[in-house]
């Protein structure tokens, strides 16, 4: 079970990674995934069917710790009195056939004391004596930290003197539910009843409702709850009792990954794709009409130019100002997702490839276009009426000739049977005039018919701005599209985490039904 844990955890976050690398995961969820800790007691053993119970000592300068995991130990392991608040260090004691498989990696063997004892009534215990945690040190406070992930149950050591204080208080609220709890009041011998009241008030405004609480005197060792502690503490160790705590702890640490997810499923949720895509409509069309009215003389100078050939420089087709006004629509695109919790940055990513492509696009579109237009001017019907008057232009004056000629021979031929005159001068005439204007009649026409390559060139560069307008539009819709792919797939990614977790949950066993083991510990997981 603690591998399924630590296999989703370390799968979590390379997926976070990824996302992140996608910019669909911001610095806050990050943080959150990272705070999520795999470590768990049953790393420290080799069989952790079988393993010992853990119980670490926590509290601050003063309290007495040391005195009374001593007197648990019947032995001096711990120091104590001013060595204290300069120890660096944390003893680990525990029985000598207890085999512990590895330490933290992030610990150094110099900072770890290990004592062993041969006491077959605490043989399943291991008990640590940790820094105190409101040492000037912040080494001391960086070791606690580093071991509370292999630790099954802390016992909570105050004096009657120090039971408010806030270092310690600040962190039992942060580990909350992740522990089992066990409360010492110790050197009771300068305590009050109504200490005891107050910090137990304290205790549930926590979230423990019938906490444990011993009071203990290390000093005079008499009129004390000592012997209580030591039973709970051994009745714990128990493998039932132990497993049904294992039990917890698991659930509690799957329950903190489904409230991350859930937490970052809320965001996601909250990114309204639709809506931006719906700005960016209305957005367009405004930009695109400004364009369209604003490049007209541009586009005219750039067809002209196309035309002539002249050389002159008339300014480009894609100015400044259009390349400003684009500008203008990405931005208020993006400021719109930044609204929305929408990655703007992955967005600002793609449009800037698009800014810096769109003058070369337009100009060359429009190159392109203006080819074709003058390559084939006019329309079709026009082109077709001008080849038509091409083959008139031919065929005409050869159906005159051809006319004349046969008008030629058959007078010739009936004048000569006849001895008569053979045609005339009108014939001549008339006859040149007929070839002269089947000829000239088509090729008029076809010279004043012919389309405008000016008007052409303007036409295809029309078309060709008006084409890549199109494509920038195309670019901007798929720039979203593909965000919203992205969004999407990871979505569906962090659902299947979810999935895994709450399974995970629904097959570790609740200890509900076990009133000692629901003293020690805080249901439900409170921060996030």
């Amino acid at each position: 079970m603690d591998y399924e844990f630590s296999d989703l955890i370390s799968q979590l976050k390379q997926w976070a990674g990824e996302a992140a690398v996608r910019q669909q995961l911001t610095r806050r969820h990050l943080q959150l995934i990272d705070q999520l800790d795999a470590r768990s007691p049953d790393s420290l053993f080799a069989q952790s069917d079988e393993r010992p119970l853990i119980v670490a000592f926590m509290g601050g300068t003063g309290v007495g710790k040391s005195s009374l995991i001593n007197r648990l130990a019947e032995q001096q392991i711990a120091r104590t009195g001013v060595e204290r608040p300069t120890s660096r260090e944390v003893t680990l004691y525990h029985h000598e056939d207890v085999a512990i498989n590895r330490l933290p990696d992030a610990l150094p063997l110099d900072k770890i004391r290990i004592s062993r004892h041969h006491q077959v009534q605490n043989q399943h215990l291991i008990w640590v004596d940790m820094p105190d945690v409101d040492s000037i040190d912040a080494d001391n406070r960086a070791l606690v930290l580093e071991w509370l992930p292999h630790i099954d149950v802390l016992l909570y050591v105050v004096s009657p003197d120090r039971y408010r204080d806030n270092k310690a208080w600040q962190l039992l609220l942060a580990e909350g539910a992740r522990h089992a709890w066990v409360f010492v009041m110790n050197h009771w011998d300068r305590g009050l009843p109504e200490q005891k009241t107050d910090f137990m008030r304290q205790l549930a405004k926590a979230g423990f409702d019938d906490p444990m609480v011993f009071c203990t005197d290390c000093l005079t060792q008499q009129n004390d709850e000592f012997d209580q502690l030591l039973a709970q503490l051994q009745t714990l160790s128990s493998r039932q009792t132990a497993q049904q705590l294992e039990q917890h702890n698991r659930r509690i640490r799957m329950q903190q990954i489904d409230k991350v997810i859930q937490h970052i499923n809320d965001d996601l949720q909250q990114r309204d794709y639709a809506l931006l895509n719906k700005v960016l409509e209305q957005q367009w069309q405004r930009t695109e009409t400004m364009l369209r009215e604003g490049m007209e003389w541009s586009i005219k100078q750039f067809a002209r130019q196309q035309v002539d050939k002249s050389g002159v420089d008339v300014g480009k087709l894609w100015d400044d100002w259009a390349q400003s006004r684009l500008q203008d629509l990405i931005n208020t695109l993006q400021l719109q997702a930044d609204q929305m919790q929408i990655p703007a940055n992955a967005l600002c990513t793609a449009n800037d490839a698009l800014l810096a492509a769109t003058e070369n696009n337009v100009t060359c579109q429009a190159h392109l276009e203006c080819r074709k237009a003058l390559l084939n001017p006019g329309n079709k019907a026009q082109r077709i009426f001008l080849k038509t008057l091409k083959v008139l232009e031919f065929l005409l004056p050869v159906l005159a000739m051809s006319f004349v000629s046969y008008e030629l021979i058959t007078e010739f031929y009936e004048n000569a049977q006849n001895r008569e005159e053979y045609l005339g001068v009108d014939f001549a005439i008339h006859s040149v005039l007929l070839i002269v204007v089947t000829w000239l009649f088509p090729y008029f026409l076809h010279k004043k018919l012919q389309p405008s390559l000016e008007k052409a060139a303007l036409q295809g560069a029309e078309k060709g701005v008006e084409s890549a307008l199109v494509n920038i539009r195309l670019e901007l819709v798929q720039s979203l599209a593909s965000l919203q792919q992205e969004h999407q797939t990871c979505f569906d990614r962090l659902q299947f985490f979810q999935q895994q977790t709450r399974q995970h949950m629904q097959e570790v066993k609740s200890g509900a039904d076990n009133n000692e083991l629901n003293r020690l510990v805080i249901e439900h997981e409170n921060r996030l």
